[in-house]
């Protein structure tokens, strides 16, 4: 091009044709998420949602999360498969909504590019739009941004924020937590969107390529390491509205002894697994002075993480502090709850199994008859209970 050529955004990079073509390939998945609540069209500078329902709830709390997902993009990225990783991020954004008890009323995506492809970004969006649908999430509203000359062509990210709804005398959370409360889990559908820098080390490690058929897996690795996050918002909320939330303890004091007996049904909180792994992520919902006891052996390990312990020679610690080793979501519900909650999760196809308990300090075991047992608590700048993780794994 010559120096005195005239400039326009085309000539720079940007192709706003390619943007609208894009826009216009979505448009019918973005339009199955919305609702009665959903205000305008898609394409307007501000998505709305109607919020009268809020005027029905004696103390409404809004509640909002934001994430991405990783470096699991490079896996969709190298396997040109794209439709997927949208579920993904519906999945972290969402589901971390909802373990307080809310029930997400909107969210909006960010994708950043290299370059426009049309086809890919309506293939990410219906991603997107897919798992909203599912979750019963409008997705009102999203950005495109392309990027010359700071990433490469075939170079994207993706960002997602949502926000929720929960009348206060229904929040979840650490203050309903008592002694003798217990953690149900709910299987994961594999490796989720955490630790794809430790997982991509491995696949580089080994050398496997990511069409190669993997036989534990009845598939190719590749497709097993786009398997998309399990999608826990519907069910959750199920739970909530079957078995409501129990009873708070006294003055709401968010001590294990302090609420004992308090909530012997109901839901009381949830813990989404994500990045941390299972004791991170557990201690954050359990109140100060609580612990929380996990059997390892309770279940039952899924071949791709056992994969990704043999080929990285990663230590079983290292394991259970970077994935979830088989546990997307944990339920921590009264005692007289437990079996019922357990039989509702399978219900869905989900499958589900007593974790542990949780007791107060003063009530709780100390230990001296477990096996490799490791106390993880203070994680994510949180001061609140603990959870010790006993026994071996269980590899398939």
């Amino acid at each position: 091009m010559s120096e005195n050529t005239p400039l326009d955004y085309a000539s720079a990079g940007v192709d706003t044709v390619a943007g609208d073509r894009a826009v216009e390939l979505m448009k019918e998945a973005v339009s199955r998420t919305h609702d009665a609540t959903v205000l305008g069209a898609t394409g307007g500078f501000a998505g709305m949602v109607d919020a009268s329902a809020l005027l029905g709830m004696k103390k409404p709390l809004l509640a909002t999360s934001t994430d991405g997902v990783g470096t699991k993009i490079a896996i969709a990225q190298a396997m040109d498969i794209h439709d997927t990783i949208g579920q993904d991020l519906v999945g972290m954004v969402v589901d971390d909504i909802v373990v307080i008890g809310a029930r997400p009323v909107l969210m909006t995506d960010y994708i950043a590019c290299g370059h426009v492809v049309p086809e890919r970004i309506a293939a990410i969006v219906t991603g997107i739009a897919r798992a909203c649908e599912a979750t019963g999430t409008p997705l009102i509203g999203g950005e495109t941004a392309e990027h010359p000359g700071v990433m490469e062509p075939d170079d994207y990210d993706i960002a997602g924020a949502a926000t929720g709804v929960v009348d206060a005398d229904m929040l979840l959370g650490p203050e309903r937590v008592a002694d003798g409360d217990v953690l149900i889990a709910m299987a994961s559908s594999g490796l989720h969107s955490n630790g794809y820098s430790l997982v991509r080390s491995v696949v580089a490690r080994t050398g496997l390529a990511l069409d190669a058929h993997v036989e534990e897996f009845g598939r190719t690795l590749g497709e097993e390491l786009l398997e998309p996050t399990r999608l826990y918002t519907t069910l959750c909320l199920d739970l909530i509205g079957q078995f409501g939330v129990g009873m708070l303890g006294e003055a709401g004091a968010s001590s294990a002894e302090s609420v004992a007996g308090a909530g012997l049904t109901g839901i009381h909180a949830l813990s989404h697994v994500t990045g941390g792994g299972l004791g991170a992520n557990l201690s954050r919902v359990l109140p100060k002075g609580s612990i929380a006891d996990v059997d390892r052996g309770s279940w039952v390990v899924p071949p791709v993480f056992d994969w990704v312990r043999r080929g990285g020679s990663v230590s079983w610690e290292g394991m259970e502090d970077s994935l979830n080793l088989g546990v997307g979501m944990v339920g921590v519900v009264g005692a007289e709850s437990a079996d019922a909650v357990m039989a509702a999760t399978k219900a869905t196809g989900i499958d589900a199994w007593v974790l542990g308990t949780v007791r107060s300090e003063k009530n709780a075991d100390d230990g001296s008859g477990l096996t490799d047992a490791r106390i993880i608590s203070g994680t994510k700048g949180v001061n609140a209970g603990a959870v010790r993780l006993h026994g071996q794994y269980r590899i398939a």
